[in-house]
């Protein structure tokens, strides 16, 4: 792969047409604004990323996780283009780095559905162990893994890549640049290693045809998505211990002693001195953090610059983290770890998980219900619920299920919710 191939401003959708634009943005900086103004990215407002919404004390939500991974993918980008072009003679699409790594973090959690991981497992339990295991024989191998497989990621793509009814071709008509920035797995259910994949099979040429414009090789990351992983994971970690120390899951002193692992003894010194200056815990927290990210964010950059040519040649393995030296890499696991024990099995996270596995197994009860038999009375009245953009009346099984899939990941935490109480007769409206 080679820089002036991968970084191109053609867009998705629009392959056929000649565009002239008198804006001064640069056509990267258009999808990222693209992205800020449209309404599934302010739906992330209302999404879990792990703790409850909202409670006393305001906590992440998808949104700002979101806006959060942007600025460090961008700092990790601007890094990475600022030392790629001092020894390159690729600057002019260098230059670019830091604003599509920013819009695919923006965009990355963009397919999740209602309460996270909880819900992409309702889902696929749904047709591995409930009523939707009948509709597997009509579908193919490839389209059955995509339903028992349900994966947010490849989600994304679909969302961005996809042309919904009364919708423009291209959907978001995104660079091929910054959509191949989010492709995490660029494979499929059926060939996926762990069970994480990139598209689903009803999106796969989109993808083949990206892939191929670009020069990434089958099964091949884009480059600056390991960038955009990177992001992903200093945020969620880090920031969902912050989450945990105001939340009092973690005490201070458990918090301090995590972070501070990230940093020699002299430099944990001058990071003492300065948090000495406040007396406001939660404030000293929020700068040990924000040295924490800096940390990270320059060893990523380092570990990216450093295996450019095995990032390039598609062999380079691992997270950029996984791959960082010894002190940070250590660090992250320690933190990786607790988390694990005690912060993803904390109480308020289980029964958020609990409540978004019911409430999404049931409207895909429902729906899916519905969509198989639409001419039965109940059937009628609920599809009339579902926007006209989800072709519920696709000619295959799979379109069906692919439509309701659309409908149900788009939804918020709140409004699935309160369809769910209003199927369920828990909820009616005023009269």
């Amino acid at each position: 792969m080679n820089w002036q191939q991968l970084i191109t401003t053609l867009r998705f959708g629009l392959e056929d047409r000649e565009r002239i634009s008198h804006d001064t943005r640069s056509e990267f900086q258009r999808d990222y604004d693209r992205l800020i103004f449209s309404a599934p990215f302010r739906r992330l407002q209302n999404k879990t990323q792990v703790f409850p919404l909202p409670g006393s004390v305001f906590v992440h939500n998808r949104l700002t996780h979101s806006l959060e991974v942007s600025c460090v993918g961008r700092s990790l980008g601007h890094n990475v283009e600022r030392r790629l072009s001092g020894a390159s003679d690729s600057s002019e699409y260098l230059q670019h780095i830091g604003i599509i790594v920013s819009t695919a973090c923006l965009a990355h959690d963009m397919g999740n559905p209602p309460f996270g991981h909880a819900g992409e497992r309702a889902i696929a339990t749904y047709f591995s162990e409930g009523n939707g295991r009948q509709l597997k024989t009509d579908m193919t191998a490839e389209q059955w893994a995509d339903c028992v497989h349900f994966e947010g990621n490849a989600n994304v793509f679909r969302l961005l890549t996809h042309q919904f009814k009364g919708r423009r071709r291209g959907g978001f008509v995104l660079t091929y640049s910054t959509i191949a920035s989010v492709v995490k797995y660029p494979y499929s259910s059926l060939e996926s290693p762990k069970g994480k994949f990139g598209f689903f099979d009803s999106d796969k040429e989109s993808w083949l045809r990206i892939a191929s414009r670009l020069g990434v090789p089958e099964r091949v990351r884009f480059p600056l998505v390991w960038l955009v992983e990177a992001a992903d994971d200093i945020c969620y970690e880090i920031m969902d211990i912050e989450d945990a120390h105001k939340l009092r899951i973690l005490t201070t002193d458990e918090t301090k002693f995590l972070l501070l692992n990230f940093f020699s003894e002299s430099r944990k010194e001058k990071i003492l001195d300065t948090m000495s200056l406040v007396d406001d815990v939660n404030e000293q927290i929020a700068y040990l953090r924000s040295c924490v990210i800096g940390r990270l964010v320059d060893s990523c950059v380092d570990v990216f610059i450093d295996n450019e040519d095995r990032i390039l040649s598609g062999t380079f393995e691992g997270s950029l983290i996984k791959n960082a030296e010894t002190m940070v890499r250590d660090a992250y696991k320690a933190c990786s770890s607790l988390a694990a024990s005690k912060i993803y099995r904390s109480q308020e996270v289980l029964d958020v998980e609990l409540a978004g596995y019911k409430i999404i197994y049931m409207l895909l009860e429902e729906l899916m219900n519905a969509v198989q038999h639409p001419d039965k009375s109940y059937s009628r009245q609920l599809l009339q619920r579902i926007p006209p953009q989800y072709d519920i009346e696709a000619p295959t099984t799979y379109g069906r299920v692919q439509a309701i899939l659309d409908y149900i990941s788009g939804m918020t935490d709140v409004y699935a919710l309160d369809l769910y109480q209003k199927i369920t007769g828990m909820s009616l409206p005023m009269v």
